[in-house]
């Protein structure tokens, strides 16, 4: 893959990075404001609130698995190992990384992983 290229695969995945430590830091705000509002709700308010803090809390774990895969691809990009899946050696297809840019897996080894057959 040529230098412009990864740049472009490098800018994605850093404003990719930014918008999803944005929304961690305004989940991480919300169930803070929450957790001070408890003393004043009844018990269906309580239970909405739990749930909806559940539900915040479930986003940022999602946006924090993705935050490591950016970081990781970050990575393979510094060591000129980008668009090669981590997995099998092969090409990612372009298609697939303008898709997903932080996607460490073909297609192929993708669905494995999914069906639970990488280690």
């Amino acid at each position: 893959m040529n230098k412009r290229t990864l740049e472009q695969y490098r800018k994605k995945l850093l404003e990719k990075q930014k918008e999803l430590m944005a929304s961690y830091m305004m989940n991480k705000n919300y169930g803070r404001a929450e957790s001070a509002e408890q003393g004043t709700q009844d018990i269906a308010d309580r239970a909405s609130s739990a749930y909806t803090k559940e539900f915040m809390y479930s986003l940022s774990n999602t946006d924090r698995k993705t935050i490591q895969l950016i970081q990781e691809a970050l990575q393979r990009i510094d060591a000129k190992t980008f668009g090669v899946c981590v997995e099998c050696e092969d090409t990612v297809l372009k298609k697939r990384l303008d898709a997903v840019p932080w996607a460490p897996y073909c297609i192929s080894c993708q669905e494995r992983e999914e069906k639970g057959l990488l280690d």
